[in-house]
């Protein structure tokens, strides 16, 4: 039967925040496919990622094998400013849906970054100061990536450099002003301060530019750099381990409150904040305690889960990353200007694209207007105004609870809110005013993305 008793926001107590990070990889079957050296086409090894990245998150990112990372005291107390973050009962959406479904979110808004990110930059930044880093440099799309990353330098007293997609520069200017405050450079890309940046621009004149054209600058400018690493707020190992948080205090609410998922939906773009959401549930799932359907929703704009291809590919647009096997448009696609920023990725987390290609997750696409009528319905039922990434989460969330509706099924819902939109009002500002157009990438767009692939 619906459960109807249970608090409309639970917040566990500040001692039950997570003391480890969780490995996923330990549990898999089979782990993701290695990275490869660019340049030899060999699985890449301690040193060379060692001039990219800080140590330690080296050691993290190549092992497959440790199942839990102690998580540092430093780290704890900083995380204990906005962590345990709550897990909420969407009341007022169920009865809009008149749903015998029950669903829950798990907020993670409750901070100035407005998003997930900051589970993630406090440990890189905290690494980057211990290994005595003097400064860092990143990519961001929408923005929340690149205000985490400010924020956390800017506690460590490291600098920082962010090339922000010259799309959503443009579109989120508010976002340049938080990075600023917090005393990080922000430089739109593609830009002429790399040769990367000048190389793409060359071929792409008027291109507003996408993760992969701003990773390819951020590298070049930290292994260009005197005493600079380079940090990735998405897709990587490491990056998936510090999110596991968010899915580790969500199974803890879950068991306190008597509950368990039966579906499980994320939002995709890199896959951080679902690899880290589903992280406790896909290892139940792995080991034959729960079954809980898992659902990756991304663009229909930049389908690399459900239109990519399983294959090895550049990380960035310049070719100067190591490779990842991954789901992939290829690092050439280029997608349109999409108001969910931190989806314009052309491929899909390592861990992720594994999971999927070995059948423990499902993927959808959806159209940006679709998206933007459930966030808007969203914010009016919840009070809380989502971020366009975290949207696609609630569409899917929606329609779940939509066939529960007609089957008469009571199942249990659990989605990720990444973040709030209070950045992302120009988006909302176009929605309102029906200026939101949606793009589908035709076959030819993705098989010149595809023709660009490495073989391998």
């Amino acid at each position: 039967m619906k459960k109807t008793n249970i608090p409309h926001r639970f917040y566990l107590k500040e001692n039950q925040i997570p003391s480890a990070w969780y490995n996923l990889r330990a549990d898999m079957p089979e782990p993701p496919d290695p990275m490869l050296n660019p340049a030899t086409l060999k699985p890449a090894v301690f040193g060379d990622l060692k001039p990219v990245f800080c140590d330690e998150l080296v050691r993290q990112e190549l092992d497959d094998t440790t199942r839990y990372y102690d998580i540092p005291g430093e780290i704890i107390d900083v995380y204990k400013i906005y962590r345990p973050s709550p897990l909420v009962r969407a009341y007022n959406l169920e009865r809009e849906l008149d749903t015998p479904a029950s669903i829950y979110f798990k907020f993670e808004g409750n901070n100035t970054s407005g998003s997930h990110k900051l589970n993630t930059s406090i440990p890189q930044a905290y690494y980057a100061k211990k290994q005595g880093i003097s400064g860092l440099t990143t990519e961001t799309g929408a923005g929340q990536w690149g205000t985490a990353l400010a924020e956390a330098c800017s506690y460590f007293g490291i600098s920082l450099i962010v090339y922000m997609v010259k799309a959503s520069y443009e579109q989120k200017p508010f976002r340049k002003s938080i990075m600023k405050t917090f005393g990080a450079e922000v430089i739109a890309s593609p830009s002429d301060t790399t040769r990367a940046g000048r190389e793409i621009l060359a071929q792409n004149p008027g291109t507003g530019g996408s993760l992969g054209c701003a990773i390819s600058e951020a590298v070049e400018k930290a292994v260009t750099s005197e005493n600079y690493r380079y940090v990735l707020g998405s897709v990587l190992n490491q990056v998936l381990l510090h999110q596991s948080v968010i899915g580790l205090e969500a199974e803890t609410a879950m068991a306190e409150l008597g509950e368990y998922p039966d579906i499980v939906i994320g939002c995709a773009g890199g896959g951080s904040n679902l690899g880290g959401l589903i992280a406790p549930f896909i290892r139940d799932k792995i080991q034959g305690k729960y079954n809980p359907r898992i659902i990756a929703v991304e663009p229909k704009s930049c389908p690399s889960l459900t239109r990519g291809k399983y294959a090895y590919d550049y990380c960035d647009t310049g070719k100067i990353t190591p490779l990842a096997k991954m789901y992939t448009l290829g690092c050439n696609f280029i997608p349109s200007s999409i108001h969910a920023g931190g989806l314009r990725y052309h491929g899909m987390s390592p861990i992720l694209s594994k999971l999927y290609h070995d059948g423990y997750m499902e993927a959808i696409a959806v159209e940006q207007t679709k998206v933007f009528e459930a966030a808007v319905n969203f914010a009016r039922l919840e009070t809380i105004l989502p971020a366009p990434e975290s949207a696609h989460a609630i569409y899917a969330a929606v329609s779940e609870a939509i066939k529960c509706r007609e089957s008469g099924e009571e199942k249990t819902i659990l989605f990720g809110l990444t973040g709030t939109g209070y950045f992302d009002m120009t988006a909302y500002e176009q929605h309102m005013e029906n200026k939101i157009i949606d793009f589908t990438p035709s076959d030819d767009d993705l098989m010149r993305g595809f023709s660009g692939l490495p073989k391998i």
